[in-house]
């Protein structure tokens, strides 16, 4: 059962009264190798004078009987990245039995709405055309250390290939959280990550990462950190300035060659070939 990703804001298209129109976007969150006719999208403009929690659960219920009657799965999550509007995604979704995840991890429909935002905008009516505001740059939370529950006996870099990876469905896991993979990718790909061990108590781990729903590693202050949810920020290790400087390296030539992915695991220990917890992850812009 598929999780869905949803969007409801104001898109850069002015109406003839000069009012911003907006629009809903929903998708599926696709797992590893999907195909084009797997997944589900749903697509629906919303007059301005309209934008609230009636509309927008009145288009969520259109949303899942389309969903059904295309073949697709009924989702039990909704999972919303714009902290604006958090609180309307709920109080829409509550009537329909769906619950809210606020989490960046919206990797698909930013890549759709990112590309509506080149190909499909631009061709509408009323296109705000031009260099526009930049958005106000949000202010990082600060890095919180694991806490003891959660934190592994060690860590480790770890590195795979961009072809292994596409074989990662079958491979056992008890959480995890794949998602589509570069295609074609650059032949030899290699995609960075951590490996997390906690022993006996990794199970408890790995089932702590994934409520947090984990977004990305990133290098701050010569810290690793783990950044999940809408805006959290985890210490998983402190680097000494020369490997911060070579992680930051290699982070950023992922986003160069392969899309900015990533890994997480988790894991007993550094012999066990079976992973309490995997997720692939993405260093991925937001529009």
């Amino acid at each position: 059962m598929s999780d869905w990703e949803v969007d409801f804001y104001s898109r850069p298209l002015l109406d003839s009264d000069g009012r911003k129109r907006w629009e809903l976007l929903v998708c599926d969150t696709p797992t590893i190798n999907p195909t084009p006719e797997t997944g589900f999208r749903f697509c629906k403009p919303c007059p301005a004078d309209q934008v609230n929690s009636l509309w927008l659960g009145e288009a969520l219920a259109q949303a899942l009987d389309e969903a059904v009657a295309g073949g697709h799965s009924r989702p039990q999550r909704l999972r919303c990245w714009r902290q604006a509007m958090t609180a309307m995604v709920q109080r829409a979704s509550e009537p329909l039995g769906l619950a809210v995840v606020p989490s960046r991890r919206c990797y698909a429909l930013i890549d759709w709405l990112q590309e509506r935002q080149r190909t499909v905008y631009p061709q509408r009516e009323g296109y705000l055309a031009g260099p526009r505001a930049a958005p106000m740059a949000a202010t990082s939370a600060p890095a919180k250390p694991l806490p003891d529950a959660a934190r592994g006996d060690a860590w480790e870099w770890a590195a795979l290939p961009l072809t292994s990876l596409r074989e990662a469905r079958d491979w056992p896991m008890d959480f995890s959280g794949l998602i589509p993979l570069p295609e074609p990718g650059e032949a030899g790909a290699i995609i960075p990550g951590v490996r997390l061990f906690a022993g006996d108590r990794a199970l408890a781990v790995a089932g702590w990462v994934a409520g947090l729903e984990p977004l990305k590693l990133t290098i701050s202050d010569n810290c690793l950190l783990l950044e999940a949810g809408l805006d959290q920020r985890w210490l998983l290790g402190r680097l000494d300035p020369g490997e911060a400087e070579a992680a930051a390296a290699t982070f950023a030539e992922s986003c160069q060659s392969t899309a900015g992915l990533q890994f997480l695991s988790v894991q007993n220990t550094s012999q066990t070939q079976h992973f309490t917890g995997f997720w692939l992850l993405r260093d991925q812009i937001l529009p």
